[in-house]
């Protein structure tokens, strides 16, 4: 539950200071920064725990996006343009895993209920 809150803040958080970054203020690289670091943390701490092999791959995808998300943020320290294509990566590889993972979920719970239903 708390992890939900905590995803919200700092998504918002990583959300308006990639849009402030434009504006050239000195905080902005540090709140990125912290909601960069903070998001990672979070993704990084709830490991997939089952058996299904395709929610481990990609919970190994979601890992790499998470892990890029502070590599965006030293780069954004370091007034390179770089980062704009490490936030991309990482958020197309995070909107897959979403998508597929929900897919796959629902797909793991129809074949048990069928399993269980003969």
């Amino acid at each position: 539950m708390i992890k939900n809150y905590l995803l919200y803040l700092f998504g918002t958080l990583l959300l308006v200071s990639a849009i402030l970054y434009i504006t050239g203020w000195a905080f902005v690289p540090y709140v990125y920064g912290i909601a960069c670091v903070g998001t990672a943390i979070l993704f990084l701490l709830h490991p997939y725990k089952g058996d299904n092999f395709r929610l481990k791959r990609l919970n190994i995808q979601q890992a790499m996006a998470a892990l890029l998300l502070p590599v965006s943020a030293y780069l954004m320290y370091l007034n390179r343009n770089e980062w704009i294509v490490c936030l991309l990566v990482s958020a197309i590889l995070q909107t897959y895993v979403i998508f597929v993972r929900d897919h796959e979920e629902k797909k793991n719970k129809h074949g048990n209920n069928q399993q269980s239903a003969k």
